[in-house]
């Protein structure tokens, strides 16, 4: 589809992490509860949105990317959370692009992901640097025969506010971004019911894929 992949640092400035992404000083992510900071300035970063806006401040649109990578927050190590995950974002930017860009390029991943079967919608959410944003939702059939709309990505328009942030004309180019997590991806897929057997290295686990 055109994506190329871009990596960046895991330790990051309040500017890439926050500032240039439109979270202001008093926004609750912003926390050190939330964070893993390493001096007043700097932090293990908490989102790989951070590529995004390295790669906007060095290059004018079109801008078309897939940003992986390992991401922290100082989460309680349960089933289903881990103080540290991989997370993959997305983002494009360039003169027209709509939302029915992003919903047609989030629905044919999912088909290829999940089979060609499976049916999305979008439910209305909020972030700071999407503005309209949403939420990717899978129609979702478990093991044990139960049904039910699955949370898949959170995703959005690209707020103006970030387009200004790194030089863009806001009035003359457009784009989406969406993000998920990575280990999230292959527990649905798989079946995997504890986030830690993907970390543990036991290769009785591992042998399986």
């Amino acid at each position: 589809m055109g994506f190329t992949v871009e990596y960046g640092p895991e330790v990051e400035d309040e500017r890439h992490n926050f500032d240039a992404l439109n979270i202001p000083p008093s926004h609750p992510a912003r926390d050190e509860l939330d964070n893993f900071y390493i001096d007043e300035a700097t932090m293990l970063r908490s989102q790989t949105s951070t590529v995004q806006i390295r790669v906007m401040e060095k290059q004018q649109p079109p801008v078309r990317i897939i940003a992986p990578g390992r991401v922290y927050r100082p989460d309680t190590v349960d089933a289903t959370h881990s103080f540290m995950f991989h997370q993959l974002e997305g983002l494009y930017v360039d003169e027209g692009v709509t939302m029915a860009d992003l919903k047609t390029c989030l629905a044919q991943f999912s088909r290829a992901y999940f089979g060609h079967e499976v049916l999305t919608r979008f439910r209305p959410s909020f972030f700071p640097f999407t503005e309209p944003s949403a939420e990717l939702d899978v129609w979702f059939k478990y093991p044990d025969g139960r049904e039910d709309w699955m949370e898949l990505a959170g995703c959005g328009m690209v707020d103006p506010n970030v387009l200004e942030a790194v030089n863009y004309d806001s009035e003359k180019y457009t784009g989406y971004a969406f993000g998920m997590g990575i280990e999230r991806m292959a527990m649905v897929r798989h079946q995997i019911p504890d986030i830690r057997l993907l970390f543990d290295g036991d290769v009785r686990f591992l042998r399986q894929f």
